[in-house]
């Protein structure tokens, strides 16, 4: 059976003034295409309880572009509008399977600036990636080479509000095979004063990217403040200058959970986590900008899809289970243990570093699921409505 995999090889490339003039006059008509016909469908079931799909926004874009007001529609590649329709209608299928908010309309200043091309509209050969309406290749710099015989199937260029242009291509990249077995299994802790502990006992520092920039952002900020409102020149320089260090803190934080995931992935065949609610803990004001900058979910998302890629398993153990406060050498369970206690000592006489200890509950309460069949989740099934794996005792015991 083959294990081929679809991936997205990301480069970077310089535009000509033409080129650059032609994908921002594309930019717009995507993004006006996009809340046209969103405005369209949400009219139709406002008031007539009509669900319009994606063949009838089709069809409106070939009326749109008859239009005089329209017109200039015509003048970029079709094949871009219409992805934006396809895009649309996979929104409202996540909205209606209850998987996504309603889709919003985008912005020109917030809304991020990209186009897709399918194979009907691109020319690859020979290392050259030309689009349609264009007559030059892009000028991409190869930064890695493409998978041998490689044939794109779509192409997707975009524009970072740092101003970067870059060029994603999408095919099948058969070097992504399923990695040797191995017995190896390790419980990760996430965490703030290390990034990730390990039930090896290993700690990874945590870089705290946006810290190390932090001045040099605070600055930047509060010269784009003291600038006068509208969209002036000076006033987008100091955006660009802004926009260019969260680009760079970003690019470093990628880079590091790149490497990490990879890392476990290569040298286990299980890896347990905490299913963690990111977006109920930053809501904690004091951690929010800490939790943001370690970038759990990321995390988690770089791993789930590389495991997949290489055959290995990936095991969320639910949130409730009281990972630090239960001794992983008797299993007793603390009634208490504030975020300050990093080192606590258990009624057995057994010392714990906090963190240490919880990876090693993870592996062994993720190790557990395999072999009960527990789910990822907690599991509302359970006669008193607890997952599996959390030990804490239930109020209605006596």
């Amino acid at each position: 059976m083959s294990t081929h995999v679809k991936r997205a090889f990301k480069y970077r490339f310089c535009p000509t003034d033409a080129q650059a003039a032609e994908l921002s006059r594309t930019f717009g008509c995507v993004r006006k295409v996009y809340n046209l016909a969103l405005a369209a469908r949400t009219e139709a079931w406002v008031t007539r309880q009509e669900r319009v799909n994606y063949n009838a926004t089709s069809a409106m874009l070939t009326a749109w572009k008859k239009t005089e007001e329209l017109a200039y529609l015509n003048d970029v590649s079709s094949v871009p509008l219409q992805q934006a329709l396809r895009h649309l209608q996979m929104a409202f299928t996540h909205f209606f399977g209850k998987r996504a908010k309603y889709p919003r309309f985008k912005s020109r200043k917030t809304s991020r600036r990209s186009a897709e091309y399918t194979a009907s509209a691109f020319r690859f050969r020979d290392g050259k990636l030309t689009l349609a309406k264009m007559t030059e290749p892009l000028a991409v710099v190869w930064s890695r080479p493409l998978p041998e015989g490689a044939k794109p199937s779509t192409v997707t260029v975009s524009q970072d509000a740092a101003g970067r242009w870059f060029v994603s291509l999408l095919c099948e990249d058969p070097s992504v095979k399923p990695l040797p077995a191995t017995g190896q299994a390790v419980g990760v802790d996430v965490g703030l004063n290390h990034l990730l502990t390990l039930s090896t006992g290993e700690k990874i520092a945590n870089p705290r990217h946006e810290r190390r920039d932090r001045t040099r952002l605070a600055k930047a900020q509060r010269n784009l403040a003291r600038k006068a409102g509208g969209d002036g020149a000076n006033r987008r320089k100091a955006r660009l200058k802004v926009a260019k260090i969260h680009a760079r803190i970003a690019d470093r934080r990628r880079d590091t959970l790149h490497k990490l995931t990879t890392r476990l992935v290569r040298e286990n065949q299980t890896v347990v986590i905490e299913d963690l609610a990111v977006r109920n803990v930053v809501k904690n004001r004091k951690l929010a900008r800490s939790i943001s900058d370690a970038a759990w979910s990321e995390f988690r998302s770089m791993l789930e899809y590389k495991a997949r890629w290489y055959g290995r398993e990936v095991i969320a153990v639910d949130r409730w289970f009281p990972s630090s406060k239960l001794c992983s050498h008797c299993g007793t369970l603390q009634e208490k243990m504030p975020l300050s206690v990093r080192t606590w000592t258990c009624d057995c006489g057994v010392t714990h570093d906090r963190d240490v200890n919880a990876a090693h509950n993870l592996l062994a309460a993720g190790l557990a699921v395999t072999v009960c069949g527990a789910g990822v989740r907690p599991q509302r099934s359970t006669p008193d409505g607890q997952s599996a794996t959390k030990q804490k005792p239930s109020r209605r015991e006596p």
